[in-house]
């Protein structure tokens, strides 16, 4: 399993390369076959004196996912939609979308991949026609998230200290706007 979270406090943490970088070391130090592969790919970019380009970075991945065979590998990215977006360039986050369906295209049976973003318009039309409706998850649809976001509001309200002196309706007021303008966060 592999893990990586794009952060938009983090400018290092917002771009493929970053995501490939770390996906990469983290399943390297998972088995001694995977651990080779990298080793290899190190020395042959001059014990890391020499950056790797991210198309090289990305066949490094795909060697590594090949490499495993039958055992399933995880690939969590969390928070895409952290990854900036700009309209009329090529964006990290387009670069990420399309990373994202090259690996779904290799058709291995043996790799989860699991998404979470906000439900952006342009992730959506990336992601939705590339996974079956039985693989996705809108949180942001889902009962239990309102209801556990009203929950944690009502909580605060009602715990603190200035605001337990306040009018009944205005707790409520608050309450309401505040779970019904999260939008799912």
């Amino acid at each position: 399993m592999a893990y990586f979270f794009f952060d938009l406090r983090d400018t290092g943490k917002q771009h493929p390369r970053a995501f490939l970088s770390s996906i990469l070391v983290q399943l390297g130090h998972q088995t001694l076959c995977l651990s080779d592969i990298l080793l290899e790919f190190y020395t042959a970019h001059q014990h890391g004196s020499d950056q790797p380009s991210v198309g090289a970075l990305k066949e490094c991945l795909m060697k590594m996912l090949e490499a495993l065979g039958e055992g399933p590998i995880y690939v969590i990215v969390d928070a895409l939609d952290e990854c900036p977006h700009t309209l009329g360039v090529q964006s990290s986050r387009r670069e990420m979308l399309e990373l994202i369906k090259e690996l779904t295209g290799l058709n291995l049976s043996n790799l989860r991949l699991c998404v979470t973003s906000r439900p952006e318009v342009d992730i959506w039309n990336v992601l939705e026609p590339i996974t079956s409706t039985s693989n996705r998850i809108c949180l942001h649809l889902e009962d239990g998230q309102k209801r556990d976001l009203i929950d944690y509001v009502s909580s605060i309200v009602y715990s603190d200290k200035e605001m337990k002196k306040w009018q009944e309706d205005d707790k409520s007021l608050v309450i309401q706007v505040l779970s019904d303008r999260a939008d799912g966060v």
